[in-house]
């Protein structure tokens, strides 16, 4: 059996869309599967290629068994949306052309774009081979959902090639329960065609571990109640509301904890100067082997997203790495996020975007402490990585 997977995020980017498909083709590997990926030169979130790499034409290497094709695209600093869109059509080409040489017998092809679906359509016709579409998030629902762009004859446009991504496929695989109901409801996808495969916990790199506490020591957080917001600082994430709250917060030993980058982040770093925070500390991109180092630190891991009906569909990926560490999660996302958390019993939501109730559920959770265990244990049973890999593939394999 021969996968083609065309991506346009992939190792060394440590993002969630890069992980989970490196993840899942190592597994599939396991099991004899010989895999192809198709993705360009690292150069997330900042749009700035990675150390050893080049932004070449065409170049070749093998990750764990996996051979990975990186194909030349237009690379920018995520801050706009025609540079956004003429990275995804660049990469949209490239793919497709790398995708013509390479011997397959099915193509899976990942969103959020949907210009990478495109190209996956594309070499299913010409190579006459099925292939999967895999919907990690509803595009272009999400731009309008962060303010980047409104309702006009672009995004009319791109909704009907979206719906034309989803009747084509063979097979589409989503990322949350919420993702299918849609597709069947508003696009008249057939459920059988549709398969939930929601994101899970590599188990063999997140794991319980004692706090590190000359991180702790390093970071002058000794004795600190630690919020810690791990993961990429976009425009979906409303860390400014964050950071607004921590303003207002009195207690000096509740310390908030940023790492990551992203297209928000250097305005993110202003707004921390102009409001004198002291109890932020805003730290840069960290290697993923690194993470969990700064996750046994935290007393609470922090989900944020902008209050937006679009966002009660989503699942974000950084819960499960939290919660494999026992780490409880403070959300401030509704619906099928806020299910989860609440049905698992791993944490404590607050309304998105609401001050008052964010303030309250920190106080909550550092003055009366719970034992999440019981939820920790249960959910850490239920979403391992590896039996996610092993489901996908028995339903793409499927006849």
């Amino acid at each position: 059996m021969k996968i083609l997977f065309l991506t346009d995020n992939f190792p060394p980017e440590v993002n969630a869309p890069a992980t989970r498909t490196y993840e899942h083709c190592c597994e599939w590997v396991k099991k004899g599967v010989e895999v192809t990926v198709i993705t360009c030169a690292p150069n997330f979130p900042d749009g700035k290629v990675f150390n050893g790499y080049k932004n070449k034409v065409y170049q070749t290497e093998i990750i764990d068994g996996i051979k990975v094709v990186r194909v030349w695209t237009y690379i920018d600093a995520n801050k706009g949306f025609i540079k956004r869109i003429l990275d995804y059509l660049s990469f949209m080409v490239a793919s497709f052309l790398a995708g013509i040489f390479i011997k397959t017998d099915i193509i899976v092809a990942t969103s959020p774009q949907f210009f990478t679906s495109i190209s996956g359509r594309w070499l299913s016709f010409w190579k006459r081979k099925p292939w999967v579409m895999e919907v990690r998030d509803l595009w272009p629902e999400s731009i309008k959902a962060v303010g980047a762009m409104k309702t006009n004859l672009a995004i009319t446009f791109f909704e009907f090639l979206e719906k034309r991504m989803y009747k084509s496929a063979y097979k589409i695989v989503v990322v949350t329960d919420s993702f299918k109901k849609q597709l069947i409801n508003s696009h008249k996808i057939p459920a059988s065609k549709i398969k939930v495969v929601k994101n899970g916990m590599n188990l063999e790199i997140f794991k319980p571990q004692n706090n590190n506490l000359q991180l702790l020591k390093k970071l002058n957080l000794m004795d600190k109640f630690v919020i810690g917001y791990l993961g990429t600082h976009g425009m979906a994430h409303g860390l400014d509301f964050i950071l607004r709250t921590a303003k207002n917060i009195e207690n000096e030993k509740i310390h908030f904890l940023f790492i990551g980058t992203g297209a928000k982040k250097t305005e993110l770093l202003k707004l921390k100067e102009e409001l004198k925070l002291t109890n932020v500390t805003m730290l840069g991109l960290m290697p993923k082997i690194e993470i969990k180092e700064y996750i046994s630190i935290l007393d609470v891991s922090l989900v944020n997203l902008k209050k937006a009906d679009t966002f009660k569909s989503v699942i974000p990926s950084k819960i499960f790495e939290s919660v494999a560490m026992y780490k409880p999660i403070l959300l401030g996302v509704e619906g099928e996020s806020k299910e989860l958390i609440q049905n698992y019993g791993i944490g404590e939501t607050f309304e998105p975007e609401n001050e008052t109730d964010l303030i309250l559920k920190i106080n909550q959770m550092r003055n009366n402490p719970k034992d999440y265990t019981d939820g920790f244990n249960k959910l850490i049973n239920d979403f391992d990585r590896k039996k996610m890999a092993l489901t996908m593939l028995e339903f793409i394999m499927a006849k």
